[in-house]
């Protein structure tokens, strides 16, 4: 398994754990900052998950919530995380 197949895969692991399936995307844009300062130290990565765990929380709340489920690997292999956190009705 690639090292970037292996972040996908955690991310997404750790994600479904805490929010479930429901609109779970993880993408590796690693490819789109080649050669940037950082770029070496860890993946970038793009996430978007429903979840009515959201309910009345503002964005940053939400993003919180996405950040504390993936704590341990924003130490280990993300450099970059584009979050798009939603609840159901808002797709």
């Amino acid at each position: 398994m690639s090292t970037t197949h292996a972040g996908v895969e955690a991310i997404r692991e750790r994600l479904a754990l805490a929010f479930g399936e429901q609109g779970l995307e993880v993408r590796d844009d690693s490819h789109l900052h080649a050669g940037h300062a950082g770029a070496r130290e860890g993946g970038h990565y793009t996430v978007r998950l429903v979840s009515e765990r959201f309910a009345g929380l503002s964005r940053v709340a939400r993003h919180r919530l996405v950040y504390d489920a993936l704590r341990e690997l924003m130490h280990q292999g993300i450099h970059a995380l584009v979050i798009d956190a939603r609840t159901p009705q808002e797709c």
